[in-house]
């Protein structure tokens, strides 16, 4: 008969053994005599916990690349595998492959706060698979080009908030962004939108911050979720419950505003009020139910409201810093327009420059610089490394759009990079990387491409953005720097965002 000590001692070793067998795994022998890709030296146990930046590990991991003279890296987090991949060649041979393109459900992410209902962290199957149909039919190239009224009116609505308030430019980027999907998802008109765009932003916020691999041991010890909040150490409970009030709110209450205009029949045609009514006037069933209309609408949601601000931002910084192709690009846009009019879509194909200029945006400093983590779901083998099953797939989007041999001197704003011949150079790789990968590419490209285009060339065919000035008349030079997380932002920074003329502005006023 064992005594309580003794019971408790085998009770405590019994329970340890997966735990351990967790941290050693990594470094048990495998039947595979292939190597694992190279990395930086790894601490028992730990790994590479105290060597794995987090400010802007994209760049470490980029550099490392070079370092090991290899485009694919072995990190070690407390027992988790990461396989960083740091090249085009890479992530297009591996990601397409259906292996590569499961998810790991992150428990603080999609437990904890509440965001499982995001296609984009779903496993890969049945489930995934009725959410991006129901998205991608929303956001085709045909049906893309049925937005293209309301992104115009967008633009306008915005030169309009630019006159009245530059200092606000941020503001207004993330206002204009923010009706547009509300409009599409949910027919929410713009005086009805700004309190659930503020409630996107702070969801936002606090899930970029949330999603850098290694940032919390509940990921990898899902045992840790049932901690008390009060418990030393137990912060990440508290953070959690914060953002899963956000992202909570995110889901439900837009939708609850569309079911609302749909029962007092005043419910104008969006995504959610179109699928709902297939829903229940279809005689047969539908692939879909109402539970994945509303989730795929949140997701909507979620992907319109921050990615485009982002890049709006990195437009403005990269004006500041470059006013040569800000000049080049207004006079491409004076000789198409003689300055008569504000440019549209049917211009399009008349200003290469600007859609050079706005392709480089979305290289020089995408809102991405990591794709979110893939999982391989059984041990893979690439150029003669073993890829343990069970490990992270990190794609450094980043280090992919900054590759010298594709992009020579990558750190530089150089729109003529895209063009030759006063062309688009179809030789040149577009940053399509900055949108994803494989099966998990973004649906939402097509529409997200052409609302950036509406609005770069809105605003330079009306405004000049200069650096700001003091009081003294001390130019104000911004930082350049960046939100370090998921989605990477500018930090805020002061500009002058003024009409080139009069003529120009009575353009603007024109347009109410």
């Amino acid at each position: 008969m064992l005594s309580d000590i003794q019971s408790s001692i085998l009770c405590a070793t019994l329970l340890s053994i997966p735990i351990l067998y967790k941290f050693f795994s990594p470094f048990l022998i495998s039947r595979s005599k292939l190597p694992l890709p190279p990395g930086p030296p790894r601490l028992p146990i730990v790994g590479n916990l105290f060597n794995a930046p987090l400010k802007l590990p994209w760049e470490t991991y980029a550099k490392w690349s070079k370092e090991y003279n290899s485009d694919i890296i072995y990190l070690n987090l407390l027992g988790t595998s990461v396989i960083v991949l740091s090249s085009l060649n890479a992530t297009e041979t591996l990601l397409q492959k259906r292996t590569f393109s499961d998810r790991l459900s992150s428990v603080m992410i999609s437990e904890l706060m509440g965001w499982d209902f995001n296609f984009a962290l779903m496993r890969y199957g049945e489930e995934w698979q009725i959410h991006r149909r129901l998205f991608s039919g929303a956001f085709s190239i045909q049906e893309s080009q049925k937005y293209h009224a309301q992104e115009v009116e967008g633009a306008h609505t915005l030169l309009r908030r630019l006159l009245d308030s530059p200092d606000e430019y941020m503001e207004h980027f993330r206002r204009m962004a923010g009706e547009f999907i509300m409009s599409v998802a949910y027919g929410i008109d713009a005086c009805s939108s700004a309190e659930y765009v503020a409630l996107a932003q702070r969801a936002l916020q606090s899930f970029s911050t949330a999603s850098l691999p290694g940032k919390y041991l509940v990921n990898r010890f899902p045992i840790l979720k049932h901690v008390p909040r009060w418990v030393p150490g137990a912060r990440f409970k508290r953070e959690a419950e914060e953002g899963r009030k956000l992202a909570r709110g995110m889901y439900a209450l837009p939708f609850a505003e569309t079911r609302r205009q749909m029962a007092s029949g005043a419910a104008p045609p969006s995504f959610t009020a179109n699928a709902l009514s297939a829903l229940e006037n279809s005689d047969t069933n539908l692939y879909y139910e109402e539970r994945h209309v509303k989730a795929t609408a949140a997701t909507m949601f979620i992907g319109g409201s921050d990615t485009s601000v982002s890049s709006l931002g990195t437009f403005v910084l990269a004006m500041l810093a470059n006013p040569e192709a800000q000049r080049k690009a207004q006079l491409e846009i004076d000789s198409v327009t003689g300055g008569k009019y504000l440019p549209g879509f049917a211009d399009k194909d008349g200003l290469p420059y600007v859609e050079a200029l706005l392709q480089e945006v979305l290289r020089w400093q995408n809102v991405a610089p990591f794709a979110l983590p893939r999982f391989l779901v059984e041990e893979a083998e690439y150029r003669g490394y073993r890829l343990p099953a069970g490990s992270l797939i990190l794609p450094n989007t980043w280090a992919i759009l900054h590759d010298e041999t594709t992009y020579p001197d990558p750190l530089t704003f150089k729109p003529e990079r895209f063009l030759s011949g006063g062309k688009l150079n179809p030789t040149v790789k577009l940053p399509e990387a900055a949108f994803g990968f494989g099966r998990r590419l973004c649906p939402g490209r097509h529409a997200a491409t052409s609302a950036l285009w509406i609005a770069v060339v809105s605003v330079l065919a009306t405004c000049e953005i200069r650096k700001a000035v003091d009081e003294q008349g001390n130019v104000i030079e911004p930082s350049y720097e960046y939100v370090s997380g998921m989605i990477s932002s500018p930090l805020p920074f002061k500009c002058s965002i003024l009409p080139r003329s009069p003529e120009k502005e009575a353009l603007i006023r024109a347009t109410v």
